[in-house]
């Protein structure tokens, strides 16, 4: 999707509390390939697991934002623990995805996108 759109929209990834620490409600720790990780205690451990998820799943193409120990921006967009946005030019949330893993659409995005750089009834360029 970054490759389609990346030049008409910017993409970030927020990474929020960690979904699978050891010593987390959800410890998942060295199955299916997931990282051994502890909930981190500083925003610069914080900082470094996000950096390993980064480059595990091969975020480079995509900014990477980090949310603070607080957890305020997790909680702001009841984001836990994955969950897709679209926000447009004016700064106003366009597509709020359900909350993953269930609710984890990259389809449901990308439609989102499609009907934001090209909404019903604008027509092409040069038709009219």
């Amino acid at each position: 999707m970054h490759a389609k759109y990346g030049a008409r929209v910017e993409f970030f990834v927020v990474y929020v509390r960690e979904a699978h620490a050891l010593d987390g409600a959800r410890p998942l720790g060295g199955a299916d390939g997931n990282p051994l990780v502890e909930e981190p205690a500083t925003l610069d451990e914080r900082k470094r697991i996000a950096a390993s998820c980064s480059g595990a799943l091969d975020m480079a193409p995509m900014r990477m934002l980090i949310d603070d120990l607080d957890d305020t921006a997790c909680k702001a967009y009841d984001a836990w623990p994955d969950r897709l946005f679209l926000v447009d030019v004016a700064g106003k949330l366009a597509f709020a995805g359900e909350r993953g893993p269930r609710g984890f659409e990259p389809n449901e995005l990308e439609s989102a996108i499609v009907e934001l750089l090209e909404p019903p009834g604008a027509g092409k360029r040069g038709e009219e």
